[in-house]
């Protein structure tokens, strides 16, 4: 909020500034790998001879349901500027232009507007690729129809991107071929994978699979259409811009062929989009599994193997997938089985997370930060819920109920608004007025026992604070 608005500020007893009667903004929950959902997909009887299949995705029908999902989907635009709430009113007056266009051979896709995020590791980004609305509109009419051709072709142990599958799926995957013997395990890291796809091998598997070689064309004009990095138009001779509606599809379509390699050589593994594990009973049988599918990766597939970042590990020796880890433990039949984890990468990001929204710099209200960790809380939460979190959730807790009185102290800024919330939280007059004046810094006064008598658990609860092991034992139960 600027300052030049000319807000109208509120104090409360919390002695936070905000904007009188504002609602804090919907914000979504934390990014999870979603699951994949049915809603969307054509009736199974359109599946089958392809010929027409350009038709089918210009129908009016089709078209509508596109635009439907891209609109829900949200997203910033591309480099066109228009915004997806512009579409739905753009489709009604343009379907029959735009149909007649991509029917005849003359839609030509925009290039994609280039935009970084940073990676775990310093220095590092991860390079997405926006499409216009409109060309958004397309490749997800496109997508609808392409899955169901495709979706009986793909393998099971194939997890990433599909319909009715998620990344739960992908791990209870993992725990069955560990807990049958599976557990040395060769992570396989797709260096910057879905920049480096090769277009020519991408097309010519489309065109083995569909029959109206129109839409193999189309296709491969959205993975050629360029990008715009600081105003300038990059050709892209290779890989397929993450950021649109096709990608995850193609990348699918692309390694399917590595699942039915692996699954001829009688491998067991489990892959979610371009993170693959293969588990052997044995070190020495999943280095030979490493060696010989990165060949197979590297002269059949055209792909990079990042041998920096793959390795082979027992499956309890911190090795990670989907932001798991896992560990053994024994069960009441005295049998030893896997048991999953929070990895320490992803106690490390969430960390991260917290630090933003409880910092005592950035200027946000508490309603906003309420909301902020109340979002992070449940997705968080509900994306590591088969891991045994017991003890890490309630550290957690303390360091962040800790983070939160000390986002109180620093809002109560003098000596008189912090004696007055004092009082006003239960604390004598005499304690009150030496803690409002004390010189101790924000971290210390608030792991001090007059803050956590004050700023108890229970009055956090009270104020609407969200925490992470309560909303834990809510889904466990």
């Amino acid at each position: 909020m600027r300052a030049d608005e000319g807000r109208q500020l509120r104090i409360d007893f919390e002695g936070q500034p905000g904007m009188a009667g504002a609602e804090p903004r919907e914000l979504p929950e934390a990014p999870t790998h979603a699951r994949g959902t049915e809603e969307d997909e054509p009736d199974a009887m359109q599946v089958g001879d392809t010929e027409d299949l350009l038709e089918r995705i210009c129908s009016r029908e089709n078209m509508q349901a596109a635009c439907d999902r891209v609109v829900r989907n949200g997203g910033a635009g591309g480099v066109d500027g228009m915004g997806v709430a512009e579409l739905p009113a753009w489709l009604d007056a343009n379907h029959d232009a735009l149909t007649d266009r991509i029917l005849k051979g003359r839609y030509r896709p925009k290039p994609v507007r280039r935009v970084e995020i940073p990676k775990r590791e310093r220095d590092k980004v991860r390079l997405l690729g926006i499409p216009t609305c409109i060309d958004r509109l397309v490749q997800q009419a496109v997508a609808r129809q392409l899955a169901p051709i495709f979706e009986p072709r793909f393998h099971g142990d194939s997890y990433g991107f599909r319909p009715g599958r998620s990344a739960h799926d992908a791990l209870r995957a993992a725990k069955r071929h560990a807990d049958a013997g599976s557990v040395w395990v060769a992570s396989m890291d797709l260096e910057r994978f879905f920049d480096t796809v090769n277009q020519s091998k991408l097309a010519r598997l489309l065109s083995d699979a569909l029959a109206d070689k129109r839409v193999v064309s189309l296709v491969h004009r959205f993975l050629m259409a360029g990008v715009v990095v600081d105003g300038i138009v990059e050709e892209t001779k290779e890989g397929t811009p993450q950021g649109g509606p096709l990608s995850p599809l193609l990348a699918n379509v692309l390694l399917n062929e590595l699942d039915w390699e692996l699954e001829r050589r009688g491998h067991a593994f489990v892959r979610y989009a371009d993170d693959l594990i293969i588990m052997k009973r044995s070190r020495k049988a999943a280095e030979r599994a490493m060696e010989s599918v990165t060949r197979f990766v590297e002269s059949r597939l055209f792909l990079r193997v990042n041998r920096e970042k793959s390795y082979v590990a027992h499956v309890t020796q911190q090795v990670g997938y989907l932001g798991y880890s896992f560990g053994m433990r024994r069960g009441a039949d005295g049998m030893v089985r896997l048991r999953m984890q929070v990895h320490r990468k992803s106690v490390e990001s969430l960390k991260g997370k917290v630090r933003e929204i409880l910092s005592r710099s950035n200027g946000w209200s508490l309603d906003l930060r309420r909301h902020r960790l109340r979002c992070l809380v449940n997705g968080w939460v509900g994306y590591f819920r088969l891991a045994d979190m017991r003890g890490l959730l309630r550290r957690i807790d303390e360091w962040v109920r800790r983070k939160v009185r000390c986002v109180y102290w620093k809002c109560w800024k003098r000596i008189r608004t912090k004696f007055r919330a004092l009082v006003r939280l239960g604390v004598g007059r005499g304690q009150a007025w030496q803690w409002a004046n004390s010189r101790k810094d924000y971290w210390r006064v608030a792991g001090s026992g007059i803050l956590d008598r004050a700023l108890g658990n229970a009055k956090l609860e009270e104020l609407g604070w969200t925490l992470f092991y309560p909303r834990y034992l809510q889904g466990v139960n």
